[in-house]
């Protein structure tokens, strides 16, 4: 699905080959099925991000999405955190992956939200709606957050819970994240890096993780299983 598609394109670390696709992003988005406030914000933030000095967008990405956890691109950050469990659900899901057909090659870990919207996208819409649906218990946490940081990248997830028809309400959630501490300052960072690095999988540091092949529009469209990803509320019962 081409909805799905490009909120993976825009939700990965921006270059210029995204920029001069400026266009072509614009059109897309304008094509797309939301509703006529959404389509026309996510139009807005393609025209404002590719249109503004790369470098600065570049810095705002990182200082978003990989300083701290709370606005984390991985999704079992925010089912598991770096307990061990999240090792076994890396795991499982790459096992999922393969079962499904697919051989990724990608630096990234398989539960980065970029990676398993492209995947998604070659399910077929309803097996993508209801994939999508397993995860928006963290997608509204992160559109709430964004929302709270007057972020533009919050009309992104906005978009994919408008796409599955999500239960779960934004002004909800993001009333409980309101007094939430920050977890991107020096200090907070600082606790991070003190903690214990956990590995996934049996032997390294990555070797669980490493992957082949990125999933093509081809395959396994038809597939009927979906992947499952824990919810944090269920997760914490454990």
């Amino acid at each position: 699905m081409k909805s799905l598609r490009l909120m993976s394109l825009l939700m990965e670390y921006p270059t210029q080959d995204l920029v001069n696709e400026r266009e072509a992003l614009l059109e897309l988005a304008g094509s797309i099925n939301l509703k006529a406030r959404l389509r026309d914000d996510l139009q807005g933030f393609i025209d404002q991000r590719t249109g503004d000095d790369l470098m600065d967008w570049q810095a705002e990405y990182d200082s978003l999405f990989e300083r701290g956890r709370s606005l984390s691109l991985l999704l079992f950050e925010h089912v598991h955190g770096e307990s061990r469990d999240r090792g076994q659900a890396m795991v499982d899901l790459m096992e999922q992956y393969k079962q499904a057909g697919l051989e990724i090659d990608a630096k990234e870990l398989p539960d980065y939200l970029p990676l398993y919207l492209e995947f998604l996208s070659t399910q077929g819409p309803d097996n993508a709606r209801a994939g999508l649906q397993e995860v928006e218990h963290i997608l509204v946490l992160l559109a709430a957050r964004l929302k709270e940081r007057e972020c533009n990248y919050a009309v992104l997830f906005e978009a994919l819970l408008h796409w599955c028809g999500a239960r779960v309400s934004i002004d909800d959630v993001r009333e409980q994240v309101a007094g939430e501490p920050r977890d991107d300052t020096p200090e907070a960072l600082d606790e991070v890096w003190e903690e214990e690095m956990v590995t996934f999988g049996p032997d390294s540091k990555s070797d669980a993780c490493s992957t082949t092949n990125k999933p093509e529009s081809g395959q396994r469209r038809d597939l009927e299983q979906v992947l499952n990803i824990v919810d944090p509320q269920r997760a914490q019962k454990h």
